[in-house]
């Protein structure tokens, strides 16, 4: 199996690197191709993958192709692409926004698979939602499942609309979490806390709620319960919020990302 990765930036290293560290290639290095010659040289030294700025010399061999490019991007890449693809290549997509049929129409090919990945992806705790065109077959599908799996966990949703979906959910989620840790971050240190003390104080504190959580089967409501006695300090806190409408917001921020996701596919 011959993977190639189209685009070096953020993403596309991320599962290029979990993909080539894995046992999936059978001691083939993974093809990397990026039209930036300084990412080229770092992709290099990196030592992991064969680097090329020529499509010519690494597209028409790739059995999977995953497009790691800025969505703009696909409108210039595309028209270069097609020549050279053949109707047995399945090609990934990480792209934000461009659809199966986009991929299909511009390309000329019949095998899309189209994810959402989050960023929790560079640390192997990424997870990746992701749905396919009719023509990939299962044992095709289950390989790409495989190499996604090699930054954290993928999951297989019904069509493209949960795509759409996740991104308001996983794809955007991280940053909803960094934006209540700045906020609680600005608060430590309002009440005198140094940047370290804070920081500790902040990050223990999500990784331990998420760790109780993954390691039960109870839920946020019984969570914030068994914290939360009445007219306690944590009460107070969850009251606050509450008057403030704060579940709402976060609801409405979602769907907020999700409508974006839908736009981005119609433009």
């Amino acid at each position: 199996m011959k993977v190639l990765v189209i685009g070096g930036g953020n993403m596309g290293l991320t599962y290029s690197q979990g993909m080539a560290k894995s046992s999936l290639l059978n001691r083939k290095k993974l093809m990397i191709y990026d039209t930036s010659t300084e990412k080229q040289e770092s992709l290099k030294d990196d030592g992991l993958f064969d680097v090329y700025d020529d499509l010519e010399r690494c597209l028409p061999d790739a059995d999977i192709v995953f497009i790691a490019v800025k969505p703009y991007h696909c409108d210039e890449l595309f028209p270069k692409m097609k020549p050279m693809l053949n109707y047995q290549q399945i090609f990934v997509s990480l792209m934000a926004g461009v659809t199966i049929g986009k991929i299909q129409e511009d390309l000329g090919v019949k095998k899309v698979v189209r994810t959402m990945p989050n960023l929790p992806a560079k640390v192997g705790l990424g997870v990746t939602s992701y749905t396919e065109s009719e023509e990939v077959t299962r044992v095709e599908l289950l390989m790409v499942r495989n190499l996604l799996d090699t930054t954290g966990e993928s999951i297989r949703v019904k069509n493209e609309n949960f795509i759409n979906a996740s991104t308001g959910i996983s794809g955007s989620g991280p940053a909803y979490v960094f934006y209540f840790m700045q906020s609680m971050l600005a608060a430590a240190k309002k009440m005198g806390f140094s940047d370290n003390d804070s920081k500790v104080l902040v990050s223990m504190t999500f990784e331990g709620a998420v760790k109780l959580f993954n390691e039960s089967d109870i839920t946020p409501l019984k969570w914030m319960d068994r914290v939360a006695s009445k007219g306690g300090t944590t009460r107070a806190a969850l009251d606050s919020m509450k008057d403030n409408n704060v579940e709402k917001l976060i609801e409405e921020a979602a769907y907020a990302a999700f409508d974006r996701a839908v736009e981005l596919g119609e433009e």
